[in-house]
């Protein structure tokens, strides 16, 4: 097993047993070497913050691309993982969404084995993106964007594992986009998040939905820093229009019936996995 890093200094955290690639998804030669003679090429690799929308490009489609060619060259008889995004089912909102579904598209026109996967927001141990959301209801405030009412459906980075592995083998998941979720059908909306974190972390998470002209003003604001130091920026107006969002919720039924993956993991038992500092 080989993984690619753009840092040696990263390999730490990864078994012995996995050898490791210096490079990035820029570097052919380094693309070769990672996937020559694989049987299976599982691409994680995504850009989530940027000032323009050809941050996001250069990884999320042409980086795509780019392994795609390298597959073709020295694995073509390789199963190809792309780990997409259910942002990319909604490509007019953001940057990111519609980066997504351009690599999306890339995979489906190639001539390879391939499987998309359509995660929702990913959480676990590790995780940077989530995991402020989860840190403030520790202290018992859940900052809304949006909607209080707005659904979106979670999935523990495990259960994703498992549905990766289970995608590697097997006819009746190849040329298939699949959705998934975790085990609550119709996902959550806020209340009954803050409800579950409450339960977890034993205090009351009280809703505060933040009013749009701050949110909208903070936005601008980051993106304006972020143009400045050049530093990408997490928050931007882009990127509200995705939180403000109503319905991220995911259907498990193809993918179960493809493969019989199904989640293993629900929010209340996911959010005991995380190791919370703001406790």
């Amino acid at each position: 097993m080989r993984a690619l890093l753009r840092s040696p200094q990263k390999a730490s955290r990864l078994p012995d047993s996995i050898e490791t690639v210096t490079g990035s998804l820029q570097t052919p030669d380094a693309l070769q070497q990672l996937l020559s003679g694989a049987d299976a090429v599982i691409h994680l690799a995504g850009v989530v913050r940027g000032n323009k929308a050809e941050d996001f490009l250069v990884s999320n489609c042409e980086g795509t691309r780019a392994v795609l060619t390298a597959a073709g060259s020295v694995a073509p008889g390789a199963r190809i993982i792309h780990v997409s995004s259910l942002a990319a089912r909604e490509p007019q909102l953001s940057w990111y969404s519609r980066s997504k579904r351009a690599g999306e598209e890339l995979v489906k026109a190639s001539s390879l084995d391939w499987v998309v996967l359509r995660p929702p927001a990913i959480y676990g141990p590790g995780d940077e993106e989530m995991r402020a959301i989860f840190d403030w209801m520790a202290r018992g405030i859940a900052l809304v964007p949006g909607s209080i009412e707005a659904r979106t459906s979670l999935l523990h980075v495990d259960d994703l594992v498992q549905a990766i592995a289970t995608c590697l083998d097997g006819e009746a998941a190849a040329g298939q986009v699949f959705e998934l979720g975790d085990e609550k059908s119709g996902g959550y909306n806020w209340r009954e998040m803050a409800t579950i974190a409450g339960t977890v972390y034993g205090r009351e998470v009280r809703l505060w939905q933040v009013p749009a002209p701050l949110l909208n003003a903070v936005a601008a604001l980051s993106l304006g820093l972020g143009r400045l130091t050049g530093k990408p920026a997490m928050l931007t107006p882009p990127k509200l229009r995705e939180l403000r969002f109503d319905n991220w919720v995911t259907d498990n039924r193809a993918i179960s019936e493809a493969t019989g993956w199904s989640p293993q993991i629900g929010l209340h038992d996911g959010l005991l996995t995380l190791d919370n500092t703001a406790l």
